[in-house]
Order: structure tokens, then sequence, then C-alpha cells
């Protein structure tokens, strides 16, 4: 016998191949059949369906529809039956280039920034908060084995993971193996780059052989993915040392997750931000020396700017994102979470290429030259977002990062980006797509926040035409971004709080053109760095967010490192030891 969800499934079916998929009738229809506990429909129910969706139809045609639903109840059952492995996509892949824009193909030489000599300190533990490229350089220079970093970090998640609640899984093993793997080689002289020996820490949406993969969900919070993600394969070729998979918010959405919230380190009384919460907290914590964190829709920026971390979310179709669990294939982005904007560099160099998996990567070289002259680069800022902070605390740290640029050279230009109001989000209707089965089988009801459950309902009755339409209106808004970006290479958000002060959180926040702008470069999967300058009057990071067109990552990188070679912010690390016993 079927059962109800895999009927239901059916029934809908039907209704795309007829046209009315795209109405709000087969969930009309559908659930009048639940209520009457009916296995067929009737001319009654189709009727109230037709007059609760708003369509009109010929009792002659009535008649037909109704013959037709039902003979085709049972049509689709092959289809259902079906077993979709996580890893397929549909087989259209998102471009983030509108007409017009042109990439850079040319192949350059690799260069990292020019560095001080360094020497160990007495104390292996006064490097945690280390930046990857100086721990690199330790590394390479024998004065600090892989073995050893690997269990100086272990040890700090450790002691402060109670603290933090950061930390889903622990890989000592793994680690402790790949660190003493590292050694060999560097001592044998194939020494293979600035990542090789650096221990780092995975968001636990990014499946790893021989671990759960727990999603962040008590629904998932046992599953183990017999696989290697492309990116943990990447990293693992590159050198890097894997000690632990880090926390994220359930279904990869805010900062709870089956074993609680994560901190911020800078107060562990405050969440760390989402979804990419573990990799925020344990990165600024200096736990590990670098992580990779996800984004659909602010996952990477969000905790790297309250956590105080150079975090980037690259273009869609820079790193793939095979073996890691979807939301939205039109909006996925993987990114590094590191200290400074040179590391993002030095990590974007492992792994953005193609995998042969994820076929929406672009085969597109990328270009790091840490002495490159930054000032040659033409840098705007969104005049309406400086302006509209009303913050004392944030417009003074802002329009310090504003001087401080021109400081060092830079001629900023003000840039308008016109208001985009039509929702062109596609992650919902995506995300229903991947927990599909979730839904169907109830197990949904085992999910800590009903309300992603409650989302993975609502997204089936959207629209199928609308949807598409709404991607086509997503197309047009990335031609206005384009367009009102293309006489800069990199420009400036500044990130304040969503509501001004004194408003009410049930108020709806009143019109932001940082908000805007932000939503815009999100939604066309522009490249994005987090950059940490200065605090608010509670002590925590201040963030701006420099921009760039597509696959310009380089570019921001380069403005960023600059102003970070100039400024202190991103070397201010928060005092755990404190946090703890207060």
């Amino acid at each position: 016998m079927l059962d109800s969800n895999s009927t239901r499934r059916r029934f809908m079916a039907h209704f795309a191949g007829t046209g009315l998929g795209a109405t709000l009738l087969p969930g009309v229809l559908w659930a009048r059949m639940q209520e009457a506990g009916a296995r067929e429909v009737t001319a009654e129910m189709l009727g109230d369906a037709l007059a609760i969706s708003g369509l009109d139809f010929s009792e002659e045609e009535r008649e037909r529809m109704l013959e037709s639903v039902n003979d085709r109840l049972s049509d689709y059952q092959e289809l259902h039956e079906l077993k979709i492995p996580n890893d397929i996509s549909p087989p259209f892949h998102f471009n983030p280039l509108v007409p017009g824009m042109q990439v850079d193909r040319s192949i350059t030489p690799f260069r990292m920034s020019d560095l001080p000599s360094i020497e160990r300190p007495s104390n292996l533990e006064d490097v945690a908060f280390w930046t990857v490229r100086e721990l690199a350089e330790l590394v390479r220079t024998r004065q600090v084995s892989s073995v050893e970093l690997t269990e100086m970090y272990l040890q700090r998640l450790e002691r402060y993971n109670p603290l933090l609640n950061c930390v889903v899984t622990l890989t000592d093993e793994l680690a402790l193996a790949q660190a003493r793997a590292a050694d060999r080689e560097i001592a044998a002289g194939r020494y293979r780059g600035p990542l090789h020996g650096i221990p780092w820490g995975a968001k636990d949406i990014i499946a790893t052989r021989g671990y759960k993969t727990t999603w962040g969900s008590p629904a998932y919070q046992d599953q183990v993915i017999d696989m290697d993600a492309s990116i943990i394969e990447m990293l693992r070729d590159a050198g890097a040392v894997l000690v632990a998979k880090l926390t994220t918010g359930e279904l990869a959405g805010g900062d709870q997750w089956f074993g609680g919230q994560t901190m911020n380190p800078w107060d562990p009384s405050t969440g760390s931000g989402g979804s990419s919460a573990g990799p925020g907290s344990a990165t600024a914590a200096g736990l590990v020396g670098f992580s990779i964190g996800t984004e659909t829709s602010g996952s990477i920026l969000g905790p790297s700017s309250r956590c105080g971390l150079s975090g980037l979310r690259p273009t869609l179709g820079r790193i793939s994102r095979y073996g890691v669990m979807a939301l939205s294939w039109t909006q996925d982005r993987l990114g590094p979470m590191c200290r400074s904007a040179e590391d993002c560099a030095l990590v974007m160099r492992a792994i953005s290429r193609p995998d042969g998996l994820d076929l929406s990567v672009q085969d597109l070289p990328f270009n790091w030259d840490g002495t490159r002259a930054a000032t040659r680069l033409r840098v705007g800022y969104l005049e309406g977002a400086f302006d509209e902070i009303e913050e004392t605390d944030y417009r003074t740290a802002h329009q310090r990062t504003l001087e401080d640029l021109e400081s060092l050279g830079f001629m900023l230009t003000p840039i308008h980006i016109p208001e985009w109001s039509i929702n062109v989000t596609a992650h919902s209707v995506e995300m229903a797509v991947f927990f599909d089965e979730l839904l169907r089988s109830g197990r949904a009801e085992l999910l800590g926040r009903q309300t992603r459950a409650d989302g993975l309902r609502s997204a089936r009755v959207i629209p199928a035409v609308e949807y598409l339409q709404s991607q086509r209106a997503r197309t047009m808004m990335m031609m206005q971004l384009a367009e009102a970006t293309s006489g800069v290479d990199v420009y400036l958000i500044p990130r304040a709080p969503r509501r001004p002060p004194g408003q009410q959180s049930d108020e709806p926040p009143p019109y932001s053109h940082g908000r805007n702008a932000s939503s815009m470069t999100n939604y066309a999967t522009h490249p994005a760095l987090a950059v940490p300058n200065g605090f608010n009057d509670a002590g925590l990071p201040t963030s701006m967010t420099f921009c760039a067109q597509p696959f310009r990552e380089t570019e921001l990188l380069t403005v960023a490192r600059a102003y970070q070679d100039a400024t202190d912010h991103h070397r201010q690390y928060p005092d755990l030891d404190s946090a703890a016993s207060g």
C-alpha cells in the first residue's frame, strides 16, 4: 500500500504536468483529501480547492481534470522510490557572471608577503593566535614541529570548549597521524607549502570519513557519511592537519545546535553568530590555526564579524561543495575563516580549483602576490550606508577605517547601489528539495528548532513559476549591482546593528542602504571579506565588509592586507582565562 507522503508527491507531480503546479491548487486539494481521509479526489473537493486558489474552469473542464487527476495518482511511484544521494544536484549550475563581465584567466607566480625573521617563543602557547603566515614560517624553518603545534591546539580545544561550546568532535587520532606524516615529509625536504603541518577545523556539515557529520541537528547527530568532502581532500593534499569538527547551527542556521549554543570568545555570555559558529568561535579563541565555514546567507561574514575574524565568502564557483550539506545549490559557498586577509589567500590557493565533482566550479586561477602595490586598486565606499549609522561607536570605527585607507594613499570613491526590494532568495525552495526525505519520513519532528521544519513545510506552497520568475529577477538584480560597482575594484560596506537605538525588536527595521547592498552581493554570490576594524562600547569587535565583483577575491584581499599591515585590529585577541574565571 502506498503511504500518504509518497501518494501526495505523485499527486502534486500531476498538477505540475498539467501546468497547475505553480498555483496553490495542489496544496489546497491535497489538504482537503487528508481532512476527508479519502483515497481519491471528489468533484466537491476540486471545486472547493479551485475557489480557494482563485481559478475558474467550466464544468466540462473540471470533469476532465478530475478524471485525469485520479487516473494519475499512482503514476509517479517509480520516481519517488528512487533514492537520490545527497551529492546529486540539479543539472543546472549557477553562474555569477552577467553579460559584459570579464574575468582574469592569466596565471601569475604565487608570492607571499615579506615576513621579518621570527623566532619560537619560550612558551609555545604564545603562538596560538599567530597568523597562518607566521605559523608556517615556524614550521618551514623547523623551529616547531607539526606534532607540537597540533598537541598545543588540541589541548586548547579541550580546555576552552567547556566555555565556548564550539566543538562537536575532536579528531585527535587523525590529527596526530597527519602531523607526524607532515613532520616526516618536511624533514625529508618535501615541504608542500604554507599550510603544511598547520592545524585547522571544519564546520560540521563537511563530510569526513570515519567521523560523525551531524549537521548540528538531533535528527542527524549519529550520522556518519562514508566519504571525504573535496575540501577535506584538498587541504589534506596541502599538508594541513584536521584537529576538530566544529559546530554549526542546526541545518546551517544560527548558532544553536543539539549540544546547546556556541559562544563568542569576546563575551562568552553571548552567541558567536552563525551558522559557521564553531569556526568563528574556535578561530577567534586561538583553538585552531584556521577554519573552513560555509555561507548561504551571512554564515561566514556574520560570525567572522562578531568574533573579530578575517572571514572570506568567495564567489560561488570558486570552491567545490562536493560532500557538504546543501541549503541552496545557487547560494551555498565554502570559505576560510582566519586571523588575517593573507591567511585567507593562503588557504584559497589550496582549495580554489575544480574537482570534476561540483560542476559549478569554474577553472580560473587564484593568483596571490603578497607584495603587490595595493594603492593602484580603485576603492569605493557605499556612501549612504556610512551616513545612516546612528551609533557613535560604530560610526567612529568605520569613519576611522576610511581615514586609514586614505592615509595609505587610496583614493576613495563614493558609490550608490540602487534599492532592490523583490525577494530573489532561492534557498527556501532548494533546502526543501534537499531535505525532502526528512519531511516525508516524519523525521522533521526530531529537529531541535521546529522553525526549521516549518520552513521546509512552507516552501512546499511556493509556486514553481513564481520561483523561476524570481530567479530571472535575480539576474536583473545582478546586472544592476554589476553596473553600480563597475567603476571600482573593491568597495566597502559598514556593518552596524540591525535596528537603531531605542527601536523595539517587534518593529520592522527601517530601510538600510547597508543591508540592501549586503543582500544584493549575497544573492549575486559576489565575494566579500569581513575585516575587524575596532571595538564597540561593549568591548565587542566591529567589522567592515570589503566586497568585489565575481572572482576578484585577490583584489579585495590585497586591499585588506594593506589595511591590516597598517593597523592592528586583527591582532587583538580575547582573554579567555579571565572570561572562564568570571
